[in-house]
């Protein structure tokens, strides 16, 4: 990609770098601890799905009489490979005979190693397996129906009733959306469990469940047949259960998944060790499944200035990129966020939202960048948030972003309309077809407003990422760096559910999904 900022690649070079040095220390924590989450992970990836007799989750059963047991460092392939082998039944029916009552993991006589390890193997290939296929099938649908150009139109249905929202995100496929998200109920991300089957009564957003997930992944399919054109579907794997929505978007073909432990940290005080941990492990599999991941960058322009606080938007992106490659994500799966967040009153403000764009683009050209679209300024007036929105939209379009979070002239008044939603599609579809090359017929001035501000954006993010190096990633969240935010390396949520791996650990998963054909 030739450079219309002229940027100085020796510093892209040093961020780079000191992003990299960054992720490998904080790798050394992940790698030699685990997490509740982490292991009611693996229990599903087992096979283990259901509610006990008082509508609790099986994979929560499970974890927590391992917990109980002091056995959590072990993890939860090594117990329930041992009852298997003790018992004969399969992780199911070990998990409901745990639930009843009838058996105590952690007091179970212990197997060899090499049986318990036998035991677990063909479960775990066969779920690799069948997360493969689905990831071929997607593959197969997009070669059939073909898919919506880039930046694809992305929009959101949040009704709390799953099948209202079928209704509306077939509705919006059929006026023209590319991607379709369910938001999630308000705060479900600190919910430190899956809800089971259906649901008709989320506040804000509709609870991801698996049974969800595959009502919605039916219904997209199906519409997807009717107009010709493959439908993504995205949901969100952040906050306290991270890999289990992973693995359960891989189990129904999900196709994007928000995905970033830093949002959970910032913003919904989840404790960084512990949603660090779980972050590693839902990348794997989303990496393996072929799910774009969606990083949350664009948050923190909601706390943080939108114009002096660009460079952590930037550092942070470099930190996620890295993060990402060590859970075996390509640049192709890596939708790193950012947001056209400005207030609309500064001069020029145009100009520098489409310099950060596009300097996005050329730091990260492989990347499907996640686009968000004005909210922090939106005032209840349609007519102008509709021309924000399509100012939003034209820099997308000439900076060939990968996927646009379509902006709503009702922001800050409701919950789309399906009205709203059809004129948002509109607009984007009408600057798009109008400008669609624009950005490949237009140079940017040498050393004008655009090419200033991406090298002063690009400098000082290396200057920040030098400083995360020498202090380390915990340090600078407990800091505030990052959003205007501060919090404690031993503080937030969940921090009970971290422990040290014990030397019989295994993880049977990783080492298929990172090392397997994909």
């Amino acid at each position: 990609m030739q450079s219309k900022l002229n940027l100085d690649e020796s510093l892209i070079k040093k961020a780079r770098n000191a992003a990299k040095v960054i992720a490998e220390d904080t790798q050394q924590f992940i790698d030699q601890h685990t997490t509740v989450t982490v292991e009611r992970t693996i229990a599903r990836l087992l096979g283990i799905d259901g509610v006990d007799e008082i509508e609790k989750p099986l994979p929560n059963v499970v974890v927590d009489n391992i917990i109980e047991g002091g056995g959590l460092s072990s993890g939860t392939a090594y117990w329930i490979g041992n009852a298997m082998v003790h018992t004969g039944k399969d992780p199911q029916a070990v998990a409901e005979m745990v639930a009843r009552g009838e058996v105590d993991l952690t007091k179970i006589p212990v197997a060899s190693d090499e049986k318990i390890r036998l035991a677990i193997q063909p479960l775990a290939e066969e779920m690799v397996e069948r997360i493969r296929q689905n990831r071929k099938q997607r593959e197969a649908y997009i070669e059939k129906l073909g898919e919506g150009r880039k930046p694809y139109l992305y929009v959101i249905v949040a009704t709390g009733n799953i099948y209202e929202d079928v209704l509306q995100a077939q509705a919006a496929a059929r006026q023209g959306a590319d991607v379709i998200a369910v938001i999630r109920t308000t705060a479900q991300s600190l919910l430190d469990y899956v809800p089971f089957g259906p649901t008709t009564e989320g506040f804000g957003g509709t609870y991801a469940t698996q049974e969800n997930f595959r009502i919605m992944r039916k219904a997209l399919d199906e519409v997807g047949e009717e107009i010709g054109r493959y439908i993504r579907l995205c949901n969100y794997c952040s906050g306290l259960c991270m890999p289990e929505i992973a693995a359960m978007g891989a189990i129904e073909r999900l196709d994007v998944m928000l995905n970033d432990a830093l949002y959970g940290i910032l913003f919904r005080d989840i404790n960084m060790q512990r949603t660090l941990v779980d972050q590693y492990f839902s990348r794997i599999i989303n990496g393996f499944a072929g799910i774009i991941i969606n990083t949350g960058e664009d948050n923190y322009l909601t706390t943080a200035d939108a114009v002096e606080e660009a460079h952590t938007v930037l550092a942070s992106q470099f930190i996620n990129e890295q993060f990402a490659l060590k859970a075996g994500i390509p640049e192709e799966q890596m939708g790193l966020g950012h947001a056209f967040e400005m207030s609309p009153d500064i001069e020029n403000g145009f100009l520098l939202e489409l310099a950060q764009a596009q300097m996005a683009r050329e730091i990260f050209p492989k990347a499907p960048l996640k686009y968000m679209p004005p909210t922090k300024f939106k005032t209840g007036n349609i007519f102008k948030g509709h021309i924000q929105d399509a100012m939003f939209n034209m820099i997308s379009v000439m900076t060939n972003q990968g996927i646009q979070l379509l902006g709503m002239l009702t922001e800050a008044i409701h919950t789309p309309l399906l009205q709203d939603r059809a004129l948002s599609i509109e607009n984007a579809k009408y600057v798009f077809n109008n400008a669609r090359a624009l950005g490949e017929d237009i140079e940017f001035k040498k050393d004008g407003i655009m090419q200033r501000r991406a090298r002063e954006v690009v400098a000082k993010a290396a200057e920040m990422l030098e400083e995360i190096q020498r202090e380390g990633l915990f340090t600078t969240i407990e800091q505030g760096k990052f959003a205007g935010v501060k919090r404690a390396m031993d503080g937030g949520k969940g921090l009970q559910g971290v422990t040290k791996k014990h030397e019989k650990y295994f993880n049977p998963f990783v080492a298929l999904m990172l090392g397997g054909e994909r």
